[in-house]
């Protein structure tokens, strides 16, 4: 076991994946030389040279339409969007394109893409730096679309992405790049958990809290807490946000009868508001609360002296855990 960073996790799982397949590369902004702007394409061109760790043009359209080329000859390319509010001027390659292909070709072609985007707040960043638009392509049918919560996630989750055939939306939650933990990097991916499953983080039998990204640190903290005060929170990362692994979801819901859902995103429209859907539909019998969503105010991403009352904390969770307990 190796102690190591989200963002050196990353960087360990691709550099895996390119020894693996010669189809692979890395394509993006920044990410040869410099090594990306948070360093998880560190040392990657040097190794695997530049052309397969390729540094682009500043045009995130013309990134992602490359990579639909190259996928459409049989290679596997990894986009980097450098930072989440940049991946809007790709909208329309992805939503209409990537997401489409194998539909639109009756299943005779596959797009096998990754597109990596550092998203989330937490860093003090300007304006288009702090995004959180995972919901917007959840909601693309074509599209897989997950986010890691670990550096042991990290390094398994961004190898099966790049072995997928299906296109990948990876967001990695920046606020967390620099947290570490054990990795065992000489493991292969047999004993991963699959990439569409969520995991049960903390056991728990009171009130269920589902989350995701970067928020999954913050509700394991909030389950310490909640147990000084003897309530069993039971923590669950959904890691694949499309498609949901509705049935763990479901099986814990039913078991504590409470569930808060937690995410950086706008609560409005946002993942949350699909998830209380579900569980209202499959768990409502065993419902002893209504399903309360955690997350970022109706507004735009405010300048960074203020994010710490937009985004949710440890005790906006708790504040849901205990008027779950109201009803």
């Amino acid at each position: 076991m190796t102690t190591l960073t989200l963002s050196k996790a990353l960087n360990e799982g691709l550099r895996k994946a390119l020894e693996n397949d010669p189809k692979v590369l890395i394509m993006g902004e920044d990410v040869g030389k410099l090594g990306g702007v948070f360093r998880v394409t560190d040392g990657l061109q040097k190794d695997f040279g530049e052309a397969r760790v390729v540094d682009t043009p500043l045009a995130e359209s013309g990134i992602v339409g490359t990579a639909i080329g190259l996928a459409l000859r049989g290679y596997r390319p990894i986009c980097e969007i450098q930072f989440d509010g940049f991946v809007f001027p790709a909208f329309d390659q992805i939503v209409c394109q990537l997401a489409k292909m194998r539909y639109r070709s009756l299943g005779k072609l596959s797009l096998p893409v990754v597109i990596r985007i550092p998203f989330g707040g937490g860093i003090g960043a300007v304006e288009h730096h702090s995004e959180s638009p995972e919901a917007l392509f959840a909601h693309t049918p074509g599209l897989r679309v997950v986010s890691c919560g670990d550096p042991a996630d990290a390094f398994a989750m961004i190898q099966q992405s790049v072995n997928s055939d299906d296109p990948v939306i990876f967001f990695e939650p920046k606020r967390r790049y620099w947290d570490k933990a054990e990795v065992d990097v000489a493991e292969g991916l047999a004993a991963a958990l699959p990439l569409d499953r969520a995991r049960v983080l903390v056991p728990g039998s009171d009130v269920t809290v589902l989350t995701y990204g970067p928020m999954v640190r913050t509700c394991a903290e909030a389950a310490v807490a909640a147990a000084q005060d003897g309530r069993s929170l039971e923590v669950i990362d959904l890691r694949s946000l499309a498609p949901l692994d509705t049935a763990t979801i479901v099986e814990s819901v039913r078991k504590t009868g409470r569930c808060v859902v937690v995410h950086e995103a706008v609560v409005t429209g946002g993942l949350g508001a699909e998830i209380a859907a579900r569980i209202t539909q499959e768990c409502f019998y065993q419902l002893e609360a209504p399903v309360l969503r955690v997350g970022a105010y109706t507004t735009p991403y405010p300048p960074s002296r203020l994010e710490e009352h937009y985004l949710p904390d440890l005790d906006r969770v708790l504040d849901a855990v205990d008027r779950t307990f109201g009803y």
